[in-house]
């Protein structure tokens, strides 16, 4: 061929024709549905990054609550000392926490803070210069975003494209994932809102029957990915194994067996297990034999039991190898119980099967997270959308598909779980979002199909279809009221969209861990860190309540005896304790520690020249109460404190007044070490201020606590009116004045 001939301009034009040929295929419903979900993802990712107002005007971006600052910490020491570094060659130590101990950091999920830390680095190796604590706080947005559109897809499968769409859109503005995955969240559950319906979506499409099995292997091998991931980021990993298994066990009992069943059950679980046990954290080969991984082995043995007794013949074979099987079953159970290799459940796990268990651990019951959920705190997450839930889930029932009874099983158990344990919301909310987009969808289905018929202009027939689309349209409007009443006005908020009160308030540490949405960025615990970070070493030992801890260790590099891990509960009864007891007492348990510096937190509440209590410690020191009165016994044999003077919860320091409405202090509670140093902080602001302060006559200057630095003290009255509703955080910083203490206790 010449090459006159290839370039002509006739070899030119049918190249730029054949190039069209290359163009995609769309029309206006691709079109639109792609514009949907777009803005559906965009959504979910600009509705979680509203707390920038704050974190802009504090110059600079924060971690929200207190758990991320724990990923923080791995995260940081990946990045600077290499990412395998606190887990090889030796599991990082912290001793900085939980001192003198330590808290062992390579016993931890590396999931999540490995896929950031790589991020992270690929982000600076390509020239963007971002704060590390920005960039973490930014993946909680980003994360939902993948979720509803992971969720998009599972929805279509189910439903269609308007069932995907709407999951998508209820997962973007849910309540309950805006709480807990939000700007600054980077906590596990980021894990879980991808993870969770990738997981499903894959699971799914494994197990139909129509698929290539090529197509069947690769879809099990993603979802045994998208396990993996899972498995070593989020304990709530429990929950999708054992409702997989669940799954699996009820198409055996139904009689929905297959090969391809056999097959798609062992390469999720199989290659995901494996790899998961095999790391070196928290995961580890006690996780295969522990209660809750069991009974993924337990169907995997059954699926076996099925394929082999359907090739064997006759039917003494049959009864003998299943009487040999079963007694094979009960015997290894016996065995690994006997030994010790069945791995128990963890206490907040068995709290979340039965509720009941969690009067009896008042460490767990002292989280909000933790707690059962009411009816009115569900209904104020899910709202009026509640009722189309429930029509999905009749839609669902009345046509039990293998999808279907998957998609019942996992709304029911979520409902239940969610119901136990507020924290377990977010693995409801996918469950709700799709079950009510298929109640929308198909409670809508019948009118649509009416609205879309043709007008047929013959005789009565014309009136009566008239009607008909007239009713239908009315029936698809009072459809969308009710869904706008719940997103764009939401009654049970008071008026306000649910979506933008929960979106649009500021990480925790910025709020100032207050009650209100304050109007600027609360500086008191800003100013707390940076002082104790400037004047002192990272080995001086500052005791506060748990709940401080990270921002203490990690933010204000100093050492403390416990925070958000709750890793060991003797500790946490030990610094409940302390604040508890009298001076005295809480001077015998602080030494123990070497502790320099004790902490306290409250908030005052001023209105119209009057002062009361807000919340701080104020609001926590009845769970010190009733932890520490776990150890009641404990502290008496030990010789910490006497009989007498010991208590088993917080009615020993106290009663609550109906008439005042407030609690009524008795004289074992005015002497308490909280009391003391919560009252003090609060009448020194009421000095300062030249503010009266109503309870002076019960304040009691400290005696072996002096003050070290009160952040919050200058606040004036009307600047805590302007920026802060009225209210007044004050963060107590006291030295301990060991010097008085032994001169008063030369023999202790």
């Amino acid at each position: 061929m010449k090459l006159s001939s290839v370039l002509s301009k006739e070899s030119f034009v049918n190249g730029i024709k054949s190039l069209g040929k290359l163009r995609l295929k769309v029309n206006h419903s691709s079109i639109l549905t792609s514009s949907a979900l777009l803005l559906i993802v965009f959504l979910a990712f600009t509705i979680r990054v509203l707390p920038l107002r704050w974190e802009i005007q504090a110059g600079a971006i924060h971690l929200s609550e207190f758990d991320p600052y724990y990923q923080y910490s791995l995260v940081k020491r990946m990045t600077e000392q290499g990412l395998l570094s606190p887990y090889w060659p030796t599991q990082w130590v912290d001793t900085q926490r939980w001192f003198p101990g330590g808290i062992n950091m390579g016993n931890s999920y590396p999931a999540l803070v490995f896929v950031a830390a790589v991020s992270y680095d690929i982000v600076r190796f390509l020239g963007f210069n971002i704060d590390l604590m920005a960039f973490l706080a930014m993946i909680p947005p980003l994360m939902v975003a993948l979720g509803a559109f992971a969720l998009y897809f599972l929805g279509k499968d189910l439903g269609g494209k308007p069932v995907g769409l709407l999951a998508a859109l209820f997962l973007a503005i849910s309540p309950a994932v805006i709480t807990k995955i939000t700007l600054g969240f980077f906590t596990t559950e980021n894990v879980g809102i991808f993870a969770l319906p990738a997981f499903i979506l894959f699971f799914l499409r494994a197990v139909e029957e129509e698929r290539p099995i090529n197509s069947t292997v690769g879809y099990s091998l993603g979802s045994a990915a998208v396990l993996t991931y899972f498995v070593l980021g989020w304990g709530a990993s429990y929950y999708i194994i054992d409702l997989a298994a669940l799954f699996v066990f009820v198409l055996l009992l139904v009689k929905r067996y297959s090969r391809r069943l056999f097959l798609v059950y062992g390469l999720t679980f199989g290659p995901s297990l494996l790899f998961a046990i095999s790391t070196r954290t928290e995961v580890g080969p006690a996780f295969v034999v522990s209660s809750a991984i069991l009974p993924v082995a337990g169907v995997f043995v059954l699926l076996c039991l099925n394929e082999i007794v359907n090739n064997l013949t006759s039917a003494r074979e049959k009864f003998m190898f299943i009487v040999a099987f079963v007694a094979g079953i009960i015997g290894s159970f016996i065995v690994l119980t006997v030994t010790g290799f069945l791995g128990a459940i963890g206490a907040k796990f068995w709290v979340v099967i039965n509720p009941l268990l969690r009067g009896t651990n008042p460490l767990i019951e002292s989280v909000a997270e933790h707690r059962m959920s009411t009816w009115g705190s569900i209904y104020y997450d899910l709202g009026i959308a509640i009722l189309f839930f429930l029509v999905g889930l009749f839609f669902i029932a009345r046509n039990l598909t293998t999808k279907n009874l998957f998609m019942l099983l996992f709304a029911l158990t979520s409902v239940y779980f969610a119901a136990s344990m507020v924290r377990v919301m977010v693995i409801l909310a996918p469950a709700f979002a799709l079950v009510a987009a298929i109640g929308i969808v198909s409670l809508s289905k019948p009118f649509v199909t009416l609205l879309k018929e043709p007008l047929r202009l013959t005789g009565k027939r014309k009136a009566l279809e008239h009607v008909g689309k007239e009713f239908s349209g009315a029936a698809i409007f009072l459809i969308f009221l009710v869904l706008m009443t719940n997103l764009a006005f939401s009654p049970q908020s008071g008026g306000v969209p649910i979506v933008y009160r929960q979106a649009y308030t500021p990480v925790t540490i910025t709020g100032g861990s207050m009650s209100v949405a304050p109007n600027r960025p609360v500086t008191e615990w800003f100013d707390m860190l940076k002082y104790v970070n400037d004047f002192h070493s990272s080995s001086t030992v500052v005791v506060s309540w748990w709940d401080y801890g990270y921002w203490l260790s990690i933010l204000g590099n100093v050492t403390t005896l416990t925070d958000n891990a709750t890793i060991n509960t003797t500790q946490i009864e030990n610094a409940g304790f302390v604040f508890m007891a009298n001076e005295t007492y809480s001077m015998n348990m602080l030494k123990q520690y070497g502790a320099e510096y004790i902490l306290v937190f409250v908030t005052a509440n001023y209105q119209g020249g009057w002062v009361d209590w807000a919340g701080g410690d104020n609001g926590k020191w009845t769970w010190m109460a009733k932890i520490s009165g776990n150890a009641q016994q404990r502290f008496i044999d030990n010789n910490f404190i006497d009989k007498a003077s010991s208590w088993q919860n917080e009615t020993s320091f106290g009663s609550f007044s109906n008439t005042t409405n407030a609690w009524q202090w008795n004289n074992v509670g005015l002497n308490s070490t909280v009391y003391e140093l919560m009252s003090w902080g609060k009448d020194r602001w009421c000095q300062v201020n030249g503010v009266t302060d109503p309870d002076a006559a019960n304040v009691t200057q400290p005696i072996y606590f002096k003050e070290e630095f009160f952040s919050g003290e200058t606040l004036t009255p009307s600047d805590s009116q302007s920026s802060y509703s009225g209210l007044v955080p004050l963060v107590c910083l006291y030295k301990i004045d060991w010097q008085k203490y032994y001169q008063d206790y030369p023999n202790a």
